[in-house]
């Protein structure tokens, strides 16, 4: 999926347009002496498309009535033909590369700082430890006001614009202005460097020996992570684990494989992959470790995919564990990364990933179909509520190792269906949510309490001890009414306890970072509680 292999389409690129990707699909072109065809205007080959492409963007760029920018001309072509061809082919222009890399390297170029705009103002939610603005003292609320003289306090400052302003190459400086509570402002220098992208949101412990471990990306540094993670919550006492990897949209194969590595027996199939050229490869699992015959429970929803699906399929597929939640996204298309001369690149399809039953997970896409649209669609036909409304197509039919019967068609169908919670839910509360009004007002709730916070020490003493009261949330009604969230008493009523959830949760973000967060979510949360109580019965039935 991500070798070092340069396919010979790369070879034949035009160095004048760059737009012989295409030739990668005329593999098997004939090289004879070509037709060609005069237009009167131009002579183009008959035979060869890749010669029309070339001659109809140099048409345009001599004959057009306006000025053409050629290089997004091009562009536009490769993306819309890549397109064409499934989802998940595309086109990367050289500008937009370094961006879409950085979450799977697993780090970025900058000063080192979680922020949050608050009423037009860059707030430091945390700085990275150890980067940059960590060692030079930036602390959790400090505003920042300029970077280089550059305003960044404002009407309609962008996340964009701060990124734009704080990152940069490795090395490079910027001056930053800082406002810190009851002090003048002052300038800080600080020397961009390398900044962590984790992998592993989170990873705790239960007083029973239930380890939980969040997984938010397969990355470069996920092998790492994951291994750390571990060997912490082993130390802690971990007699069993639940892998969270809800949400988690997948990334680099080989951490998948990585992964499954430590989870399956040594000798069990992970996957394979075959495609029209590219031959059939299976994957093994080298096995060892001390997980490979713990309790394993995987969490899944709509949101996990390629990866995490890898993952999942070879558990459920192996019997290995319980799978926990909702189907799966339904991404099982194989893209190799190819850089082109000019520094963008193409991701192109080139196989399919089988589960070990055989079992492709990947979902129907083509003509007449709104593969954009599906993930709403399974919630109109109620999929999020009822296993009952998802469509099994029996033909699909797969057998596990121990003889279960799972099915393809796309994504992983959970062992264990949870239903979407919507009982608690509201017009109010999904209104909060989009406009963050929880968010900030969960912060200055910090800010305003963050001794008395610190210095309860952990996420589970703040869990104990920590409530809000009906004046603190009559307070955020009226702070959510200034940005204009309108008073809901019925809505208000009906998701009451999940607002105060939620912004406790988020408190302790401000405070612990995600492991705070986590803390206190998982205790409401249905998916968690349900492979708990799986682990439970699993444990119960071995005794």
């Amino acid at each position: 999926m991500n070798d070092d292999r340069k396919p010979w389409l790369i070879v034949l690129l035009p160095l004048m347009l760059g737009l012989a990707l295409a030739a990668g699909f005329l593999a098997g072109a004939r090289f004879g002496t070509p037709r060609v065809v005069n237009t009167g205007l131009f002579s183009f080959h008959r035979d060869r498309p890749i010669d029309k492409l070339d001659q109809v963007i140099e048409l345009i760029d001599r004959n057009y009535v306006d000025s053409v920018r050629e290089g997004e001309l091009v562009d536009q072509v490769l993306q819309d033909m890549l397109q064409k061809l499934d989802p998940h082919s595309y086109y990367i222009s050289a500008a937009e590369l370094n961006a879409v890399q950085e979450p799977l390297k697993g780090s970025f170029m900058g000063i080192g700082v979680e922020f949050s705009i608050q009423h037009d103002t860059i707030v430091v939610i945390t700085p990275v430890e150890g980067g940059p603005s960590d060692k030079l003292g930036i602390r959790a609320g400090d505003r920042i006001l300029s970077a280089d003289g550059k305003s960044l306090a404002g009407v309609h400052v962008t996340n964009d614009e701060v990124m734009k302003a704080l990152r940069g190459d490795k090395g490079t400086k910027v001056t930053v202005a800082i406002l810190r509570h009851n002090a003048k402002p002052f300038d800080v220098v600080i020397e961009r460097g390398e900044i962590p992208i984790n992998s592993v949101a989170a990873a705790l412990i239960d007083p029973d020996g239930t380890g939980y471990i969040k997984l938010s990306r397969f990355a470069m540094t996920t092998e790492e992570e994951f291994d750390r993670a571990v060997d912490q919550l082993m130390g802690l006492g971990m007699k069993r684990l639940v892998l969270d990897l809800r949400g988690n949209g997948g990334g680099y194969l080989n951490a998948a494989k990585a992964l499954c590595d430590r989870l399956l027996p040594a000798g069990r199939r992970i996957l394979y992959t075959e495609g029209r050229a590219s031959p059939r490869k299976d994957l093994f699992a080298e096995g060892g470790g001390p997980l490979t015959s713990m309790p394993l429970a995987v969490l899944i929803d709509e949101g996990s995919a390629s990866a995490s699906e890898i993952v999942a399929g070879a558990i459920q597929d192996n019997d290995r564990g319980i799978i926990v939640g909702r189907r799966s996204f339904g991404k099982g298309l194989v893209q190799e990364h190819m850089d082109l001369p000019d520094h963008s690149a193409v991701r192109i399809t080139t196989a399919r990933y089988y589960t070990p039953s055989g079992r492709s997970i990947q979902r129907p896409y083509g003509e007449g179909i709104d593969y954009d649209d599906d993930l709403s669609e399974r919630f109109d036909h109620g999929e999020f509520l009822s296993p009952d409304s998802i469509h099994v197509d029996s033909s699909l039919r797969y057998t596990t190792l121990n003889g279960r019967t799972v099915f393809g068609g796309g994504g992983i169908m959970p062992d264990l269906f949870v239903p979407a919670d919507t009982a608690e839910r509201s017009a109010y509360l999904t209104e909060l949510l989009f406009t963050g009004a929880m968010n900030q007002f969960a912060f200055e709730l910090a800010e305003q309490e963050r001794e008395r916070l610190e210095a309860m020490g952990s996420p589970d003493r703040f869990n104990r001890e920590f409530a809000l009261g009906p004046a603190t949330l009559d307070r955020f009604q009226t702070e959510a009414e200034k940005l204009g969230v309108r008073r809901d008493p019925n809505g208000f009523a009906r998701s009451s306890r999940l607002i105060a959830t939620r912004i406790k949760a988020l408190v302790a973000r401000n405070i612990w970072k995600e492991p705070g967060f986590y803390r206190i979510a998982l205790g409401d949360d249905g998916i968690y509680k349900a492979a708990r109580t799986a682990l439970d019965q699993a444990t119960t039935e071995k005794r």
